[in-house]
């Protein structure tokens, strides 16, 4: 009985061995996605799946499987020649242009909003107090007095 460990001893090594598999609560939050970001272009792979995938739903209409879809695209792309390729990276690297100017045109608007943001507060403040005053000074215009 020299290598024998009870029942309790037993219980109790186990759960000092036990991992703890649930995952740690993060105390930071995701940063809020702005919906008026550019989405980022998508690869070459990407554009050729777009009609690789036309293409499988003709040939296999029954197959309703994603991972299907993929394995058989990924399996293509994988034979194919660069020079097969090849109309699939323009299209992405025009898409990647694309992408670039409308990162600069949303960057510039919100450079300009939140100064524009500021200065609409500020003009606000000085329309409202010149409206302030200039309702001072007609009351005062509109009314007649009697000195009689």
């Amino acid at each position: 009985m020299k290598g024998r460990k009870s029942k309790s001893e037993s219980k109790k090594s186990d759960t000092k061995l036990s991992v703890n598999t649930a995952p740690a609560k993060s105390s930071k939050r995701k940063a809020a996605v702005d919906p008026n970001k550019p989405k980022r272009p998508a690869s070459a792979f990407f554009v050729f799946l777009e009609d690789f995938r036309k293409q499988f739903k003709e040939k296999n209409p029954n197959n309703k499987l994603v991972s299907a879809v993929g394995k058989a695209a990924g399996s293509k792309w994988k034979a194919m020649s660069d020079a097969e390729k090849a109309p699939y990276v323009s299209k992405s690297e025009q898409r990647k242009k694309d992408y670039e100017k409308n990162m600069d045109a949303y960057n510039k608007k919100l450079a300009r909003g939140t100064n524009a943001s500021e200065n609409e507060l500020e003009s606000d403040k000085s329309r409202s107090e010149a409206n302030d005053e200039e309702d001072e000074g007609s009351e005062g215009s509109g009314e007649v007095e009697d000195s009689e």
